[in-house]
This record gives structure tokens, sequence and C-alpha cells, in this order.
């Protein structure tokens, strides 16, 4: 992977100055400490830079990079999968090639398929290319959102970018928080794609396209998560689906182990990346590198479960060790490259993963994300099968019962477990229909963090983010099956725009690591969408036809183990020991009024508990780190943003 970003004119009027272009790759080297490169239009309407993290084709990859007669000019954050059946398909078709990047293939791609180019890509991208004979530009995102990709409009100017503070050296004043992307952030997760944090400042959203062309920007959708309407599924018996299961995410895989350099893959213990590395073990004779990280709290750490894969899997592993301190003291260099607020601590250990891969030599790491998504692993997606059982029974007793199977926490008395279910699980179980119904319980929990926003944010808020989310939804959304929906909005909002973004590309680039995410392979999902939805959970066994697939390559008792969603600690890793100055000066109660976001005299009680060491709601767990990302997001990019637009990496030590 890499970073880019450019500069296009909106007017004939405008033209583009090199240092323009050039004081936007400082604050992206992490993304490509290799080399750099720009590329100016000589009519001066478009500027393209680059910074690399060289993986194909160590020498001759560097970009900017162009086709035979200069007209098309590509600058590229990503990897083409099906780079080498791709170049021979299009050097039959006569074009010219001189280089052996997978890059190269982009600006061939296009000239022989137009804009349709990108359905025969299957990677991970980010892409800005300029035709300019047609004096055009296309900003292109890959069909899940694994890499991000940024634009902002400055005048009669476009700027676009990998990250939002490559955008910074040319605003001519700071970027302000917009209230609902924190409306958003406190509900989803994330701000929900185009939104990003920041008022006037967008993401491509995955699977479009932007194109800009006689000064109008004009956007498209090629490729989104679709569903068949009920009954239209895969035909064939368990085995042979299952089969063919295991073939595709074979090769999907084995592609993604094209490099010039070692790759490596993460092992956490559990089933998706389990699976994972037993595949890489299977199709490849190179030797294998696993990381692992482990915790100081017992109940988050599953090193048991990493060293039995090890020993069965016959691997090489490091492992790293975090430590609530490690958490803290990190804490405030996490948020400076997510670029956007969280409501948990986890991408924190991420970056200290990802640099331990890079301490050791490495520059890119297969990771089991979007199994859970694409096959059906979730317990949310178990809660909202129970849920949507419970509702043709409203009544039932027992029914709600169920909900105890998921969640031990639930085996409290009688009386007070039923009337605790009836209060919680209940939501929406008038209406089990309606678009949103698995993800209610979740985005109400969440909600619930928005009481410590002040009365001036409240004030700004316009519209409900969960009603506008599903205002947005797929015309035939309603006509899928109440399994796919619950993947379609898991896929859209957690998995999107936080997992592969906040806990995943950032985390990892801000150690010059590429990640490659086989299960998100889109000839993976399109199969898998096709899945009667019975095999990705037969009752309340998650990926049931995904177990099948593998369980001749993986012990019993991992196949078998109930699914542990990866954490991290969050108000312990602040508050079990003295909490760093940073807290106290930013949950001050003159900083929160002062920044305006937050009710201080509600966080100011939180923090009272926090210190205490008393037992902490888990929304309220939420709620302090939302508040303190939050706080962070404006001291890095608002308060100290001419600080921020020059520096190349986080201005934090002041707080650290």
């Amino acid at each position: 992977m890499c970073g880019i970003n450019g500069i296009a004119a909106l007017s004939r009027q405008t033209s583009i100055d090199e240092k323009d272009v050039s004081s936007m790759l400082p604050p992206l080297r992490h993304r490509g400490p290799d080399g750099s490169g720009i590329y100016l239009d000589p009519c001066q309407r478009i500027g393209l830079g680059h910074t690399r993290l060289s993986i194909i084709d160590l020498a001759g990859g560097a970009q900017p990079m162009h086709n035979e007669d200069r007209t098309v000019w590509v600058t590229f954050n990503g990897e083409i999968f099906n780079y080498l059946e791709l170049r021979k398909t299009l050097l039959k078709e006569g074009h010219s090639f001189y280089t052996q990047s997978d890059t190269e293939v982009i600006v061939h791609a296009y000239e022989q398929y137009g804009d349709d180019f990108i359905q025969h890509l299957n990677g991970q991208f980010a892409i800005a290319l300029w035709d300019s004979n047609r004096q055009r530009l296309l900003l292109v995102r890959d069909r899940v959102g694994i890499l991000p990709l940024f634009y902002t409009r400055q005048g009669d100017r476009l700027l676009f970018a990998s990250e939002i503070k490559a955008l910074l050296p040319q605003l001519s004043e700071a970027p302000r928080i917009s209230s609902a992307a924190l409306d958003q952030i406190f509900t989803f997760w994330a701000p929900h794609s185009p939104n990003t944090l920041f008022e006037d400042i967008f993401e491509i959203p995955p699977g479009h396209m932007l194109v800009l062309e006689n000064g109008r920007l004009r956007e498209s959708i090629y490729w989104d998560w679709r569903f068949p309407e009920q009954g239209d599924y895969h035909q064939g018996s368990d085995a042979d689906l299952a089969e063919q299961l295991y073939d595709l995410l074979a090769d999907a895989t084995s592609i993604r182990l094209r490099a010039d350099v070692p790759v490596g893959a993460y092992l956490s213990g559990g089933l998706d990346s389990s699976a994972l590395v037993a595949l890489i073990r299977r199709h490849s004779n190179a030797p294998l590198k696993t990381f692992s990280i482990g915790f100081e709290e017992q109940s988050l750490d599953e090193s048991i479960f990493q060293q039995k894969l090890i020993e069965h899997l016959d691997v090489e592993n490091s492992r790293i060790f975090c430590r609530n301190s490690d958490i803290a003291e990190n804490f405030p260099a996490t948020i400076f490259h997510t670029e956007t607020a969280i409501l948990r601590t986890a991408p924190s250990p991420m970056r200290q993963l990802s640099g331990l891969v890079r301490a050791s030599g490495y520059k890119v790491v297969l990771t089991g994300e979007g199994a859970d998504e694409a096959l059906g692993g979730y317990d949310l997606f178990k809660e909202a099968k129970i849920r949507q059982f419970w509702a043709k029974s409203p009544q039932s007793e027992w029914r709600p019962l169920l909900l105890k199977v998921l969640y031990p926490y639930l085996e409290t008395p009688g009386t007070q477990a039923k009337t605790y279910l009836r209060n919680y699980y209940s939501i929406g179980l008038d209406k089990p229909n309606q678009p949103g119904f698995s993800h209610l319980t979740r985005w109400f929990t969440t909600s619930q963090c928005k009481l410590f926003f002040s009365e001036e944010l409240n004030a700004t808020l316009r519209e409900n983010a969960a009603d506008r989310l599903t205002e947005q939804l797929p015309a035939a959304f309603d006509r899928w099956h109440s399994f796919n929906r619950a993947q379609y909005l898991e896929a859209k909002t957690l998995m999107g725009n936080y997992l592969l973004c906040s806990q995943g590309d950032r985390m990892l680039m801000a150690n010059s690591v590429e990640g490659r995410f086989p299960f998100l392979d889109h000839r993976v999902i399109e199969f898998a969408n096709r899945l009667n939805p019975r095999l990705k959970m037969r009752v309340l066994n998650e990926k049931y036809l995904f177990k099948q697939a593998m369980k001749n390559q993986l012990p019993r008792q991992i196949i078998e183990r109930h699914k542990q969603p990866y954490h991290a600690p969050d108000i312990p890793a602040f508050f079990s020991a003295h909490p760093p100055d940073y807290v106290n000066d930013l949950l001050s109660e003159e900083k929160i009024k002062r920044y305006g976001y937050f009710d201080a005299r509600k966080v100011g009680f939180l923090l009272k508990k926090a210190n205490r060491g008393s037992s902490i709601a888990y929304k309220d767990n939420m709620a302090l780190v939302g508040v303190l990302s939050t706080q962070l997001c404006h001291y890095f990019f608002i308060e100290q943003f001419p600080q921020t637009a020059r520096e190349t990496g986080a201005p934090y030590s002041s707080l650290t």
C-alpha cells in the first residue's frame, strides 16, 4: 500500500502549482516511506502525488505511472491481486508494458475497457486516474472500503488524499468537527460514508467512483453487497457448496501471497485467522511467520488458543504483550492516525501489533477480517434471529430466554432477567420487518452515550442518524431475507467505516504495513451472498458452511470454539493506575466547556466514577472513550491545526 494525493482544477482559470501538491506528501510518509513522486499535467489542470511502500516490482514500480503515450496517468494505493492474469490479457490486446508492477495494468485496463476497467480488477485500492485527452479525473475506491480516499473543495480546486491530514496543508483554516458525524459515531461507532468527522471533508464510499469532467463532479456506484430475493439461492448439497467455498477461499488466499517481499499473517487463535493460516500452509511452500497479541487482562487474552494453532500448523510466531498502560500511553497517537473519534480502545493494540510486524522485517500481513460479515459469524446475527423468533409470539415467556445462550451475564435471577430482557431486547419487537430491526439494540445502547452531548451540540442536530441511514438503503433491501439484511447493515456500518478503517488500514499503515483480506475477495462475498442463510447459521451455529469447509484442516476445538470477539481494555487502561496527564487535561471542566461538544457536569460525574474504580456500565465505558477521542481530535486537527498541517508525524509529545 501507499499514500496518494492530488489537486485538480475545477475551472479553466485555475492552474495547479507543483509546490502545493508536494506540500501534501509529508503527512503521508508513514504510508509510503520507500519513495515519492509527483506528476504535473503540462496544462497545469491536475497534479498527482505518491508516497511508495515497495511490495511488487521493487525497482520499477515508482508512481505516478503512465500508459505508452503518457496520456493516462495514475497514482494508486493498494494491490491488484489478479494483475498477472490481467497483464497477459492486455498484452494479447496489443498493450506495451514498461514495468512488472500491478499498477501499470490499471492504465492499460482503462485504455481497453474505459470506465468499466474497474470490473476487471480483483484487489483493494484507492485510485486517482487522469485522462489528459478527455481532461477527466477518476477517483475510485475498492468494493468493500479497505483503503481510504478523502476529498474536499477548496475554492475552485478539488483536493484528494489517502488521509485527511494530507489535505490540511492546503486548507486556509482548520476544519470543523461535524455534529452530524458525532451523532453517527455515537450511534454506529463511525461516521456513515461519505461523511467524515469533519464538515465539508468527504470520503469516496466503498464501491464508488467519482468523476471530475468539465468542472463537474459525478458519483456512481459500480459494486455493492447484493442478496437474492428469498428462495433464489445456490443449489447443491452442503458438501458440494462447502467444497466450492473452500476452493474460492484457497484461490483468494493464494493470489494475496503475491509479493516481492515476505508475507506474514495475523493469528488471533479464533476460527477465521486459524483457517487463514491453514490455507496459507496448504497452498504455499514458503516459510510463514505469524503475529499475535496477548493481553494483561486474562478475560481478553487468547494466547492459549494461539499456541495450540502454532503447534498444530507448525508456524513461526512472534507475540506482543499489551499492558493497560500501553494503551493509555499510545492512545493519542492512535487517534492522530484514525482521524476520527472512536468508542473503544481496540485500535490501539492493533497499532502495536503492526509495529511488531514492521520491526520483524515484514511489510505485508494477511488477516481474517471480513469472515464474520460475509459468512455469518457475529452474535449480533444470532441475537437478531432470536428476536425475529420472539417477535412471532411477543407474549412468550420462554422465547426471550434463548438470549441467555448468547450472553451468559443474563444468568441472573428469574424475575430480574425477564424484566431486563423485556425492557432491552424487546426494542422494536412490534415491527420486526423494519429496516434496522437487527441492529436496534446495538444502536440504542450506543446512542445512550449521546446523553453526554452538550446542549449546544444537541441544538445543531437536524435528523436522527439511524432514521437517515435506513432511508438510504437499497430499493431491494426489504425483499431480502432478514439475515441478509443484518449482514448488509453490518458491512455498511461497522465493518466498512470502523473495522477496516480505524482498526484496520490506519493501524497497519501507521507502521508502514499492508494488510490483505482474503475473506473480502469480491468473489467470496458474491458466492456467500447467494447462500441460503441456513448455511451461514444452522440454528445458532454460526458460519456453518465455513466450518464444514475447514473441518479437515483445523483441530476440532478450534472449529467448535465459541467466538470470542476482539476487545481491549477501555476505562481500566486509563484509570487502573494514575491517569496520564493528557486525560486529566482534555477531560477537565475547562477543556470540555471550551471545545463545546459535551456536558462538563456529566463528564465530571463519569470521571469521578472511573477514578474511584466503580463498576461502570457498558454505555458509560464507550462514552468515556468517545469523549476522550473527540477531545483529542479537536486538539490535533483544530487547536493545533497550524502545527499538524506542517508535521510529518503526530504532534502528541506534549500529551504523553
